[in-house]
């Protein structure tokens, strides 16, 4: 099977960052302040969320953007009353779109990414983990030209961190990450990722559950893509309150993360040989 090649020509997954220097979008005037007519869509997965996704889309548009805004909420088979929540909410912002049957965030993600209209995409869960104050944070560096993908990064405490291993599980992950694509980033499975839609969308995905987080990262790093990194708020839910994640999506991780860099080591060398002149020439 052949790598999937984007839209410069190069590998779709190792493709440089440079591909899209010089295209970020200014959000406001910097002489008069005024929006600029630019739109992010926000991207919500949620799957038997019922308790929490009514006031997380209410949270999240109750927002004053600099810009317009769009919340894409997938219901992924969810098999409480969530679709019920969700239906009870007026706003024409809000779009709404079920899968029949649990898929996973990374699959709904994705289908939310399809639906969605708007210039740059932002992940954003539904359990109230995040706060939506800090999607402005992230616009920020985007609005200035400072930068065209902006992570935003957790400070773990005792007050913001469910349990011991969740933590080390993610510092583990974040050094494998760093170490084999030679970064530092700070936190590689932070929900808050904010990018331009067509970057999403040359990226050749596929995983369909936490992984996604992972393998996002991953070929952003791959392709030489450094993210902003701005400070946020965060509080986990324990296991009780419904937290999701398990010690074995760390180790898909690890295995994500490997996948991506022996591709990327396997194309590199690749094309070197093409640039290599033969013998005698």
């Amino acid at each position: 099977m052949g790598t999937a090649k984007d839209k410069y020509g190069g590998s779709a997954v190792c493709a440089r960052s440079a591909d899209y220097t010089g295209r970020l979008p200014k959000l406001a005037n910097p002489q008069t302040g005024e929006s600029i007519r630019l739109k992010l869509s926000i991207l919500m997965p949620a799957y038997n969320e019922a308790a929490t996704v009514g006031i997380a889309v209410k949270r999240v548009l109750d927002i004053r953007y600099p810009c317009d805004v769009e919340v894409v909420v997938v219901d992924d088979g969810s098999a409480d009353n969530t679709s019920e929540v969700l239906a009870s909410i007026d706003d024409r912002r809000l779009t709404i779109a079920e899968h029949p049957v649990n898929r996973g965030k990374g699959a709904a993600v994705r289908t939310a990414a399809g639906l969605a209209t708007g210039d740059y995409l932002v992940i954003f869960d539904a359990d109230l983990e995040y706060s939506p104050d800090d999607i402005l944070g992230l616009l920020t560096p985007v609005t200035r030209g400072d930068a065209e993908v902006v992570y935003g990064i957790r400070k773990f405490g005792a007050s913001t961190a469910h349990s011991f291993w969740f933590v080390i599980g993610n510092r583990v992950n974040t050094f494998t990450a760093n170490a084999l694509f030679n970064t530092w980033i700070s936190d590689l499975h932070t929900c808050l990722k904010l990018l331009p839609a067509s970057l999403f969308r040359e990226l050749p995905l596929t995983e369909n559950r936490f992984g996604l987080d992972t393998e996002l990262t991953a070929m952003l790093l791959a392709r030489g893509v450094r993210p902003y990194e701005v400070p946020i708020t965060y509080k986990a839910r324990s296991r009780e309150e419904g937290k999701k994640l398990t010690w074995g999506d760390g180790l898909v991780a690890t295995k994500i993360l490997l996948r991506v860099r022996l591709r990327k080591a396997f194309t590199d060398r690749r094309a070197r040989l093409r640039r290599k002149p033969a013998r005698g020439v």
